[in-house]
C-alpha cells in the first residue's frame, strides 16, 4: 500500500462491496464506519487516479477523521485556476518552467542546437508534437494500468482474472465485460468505469 497522494476521487470497499466514492474525507470516513461496524471482510481505500490501495488513518472521532482529509481552504486556494496571480517583477514573464537533467547523445544535443529557437524550443515542440500523437493512446494505457492495480488488488484470485487482464490490455471493453460478468456487481461496475472513463 501507498500514502495518500491528492486525488480528486477515492472508492472505499469492504470486501466486495463498494461503501463510498468521492473525496478522500467522504472515503475516509466510510471505512472508519465500516471497520467500527465489526465486519470480518478487509476494508480498502483505493485511488481512483491511479487504481492503487491507500492507507488513511481512521483513529479518533468521526470529526478527527474529517479534519485530516477534508481540504482546507488553503488546500482549495493552491490548486484553484482562479487563485490570484502575484505581480509580476522585471524580466521573463513567469512560464512555470522547470528545469531538470535531460542525457542524450552528442549527436542528438547537435540536432537539438541546429532547430530555430534552440535545445529548448525544439524539445517543448516534440512533447506537444507526442501528446498531440499519442494523447488517446496514453490515456487508453493510463486507465488499462488503473484498472489493473485495483483488480490486482482486489479480484487477483477471482474467476477470470488472467482472460480479463489480457481482454483489459487488448483494450477489448466487451471481451473484458464477458470475462467479469460473474464477478461481484461493485467490483466489475468499478472495473469496468476505472479501465474504460477516458
Amino acid at each position: 500500500m501507498t500514502h495518500a497522494a491528492p486525488s480528486a476521487s477515492y472508492t472505499s470497499f469492504e470486501g466486495y462491496r463498494r461503501l463510498a466514492s468521492g473525496p478522500l474525507h467522504v472515503a475516509a470516513l466510510a471505512i472508519k464506519l465500516a471497520a467500527e461496524r465489526g465486519g470480518t471482510r478487509p476494508i480498502l481505500i483505493f485511488d481512483d487516479s491511479n487504481g492503487r490501495s491507500i492507507d488513511v488513518d481512521t483513529r479518533g472521532s468521526d470529526d478527527d477523521v474529517l479534519a485530516r482529509y477534508q481540504p482546507t481552504a488553503t488546500d482549495e486556494a493552491v490548486t484553484s485556476d482562479t487563485a490570484p496571480e502575484a505581480p509580476r517583477g522585471r524580466g521573463r514573464p513567469k512560464l512555470g518552467v522547470v528545469a531538470r537533467e535531460v542525457t542524450l547523445l552528442p549527436r542528438h544535443w547537435e540536432w537539438l542546437a541546429s532547430q530555430p529557437g534552440g535545445p529548448s524550443v525544439a524539445l517543448r515542440k516534440l512533447v506537444e508534437e507526442g501528446r498531440r500523437t499519442h494523447g488517446e493512446r496514453d490515456k487508453a494505457r493510463a486507465c488499462q494500468e488503473r484498472a489493473y492495480h485495483f483488480m490486482s488488488a482486489i479480484a487477483g484470485d477471482m474467476p477470470g482474472f488472467e482472460e480479463a487482464s489480457r481482454a483489459l490490455f487488448a483494450n477489448d471493453p466487451a471481451a473484458f465485460a464477458e470475462r467479469i460478468a460473474a464477478w461481484p456487481v461493485d467490483v466489475r461496475d468499478h472495473a469496468m468505469r476505472l479501465a474504460f472513463a477516458r
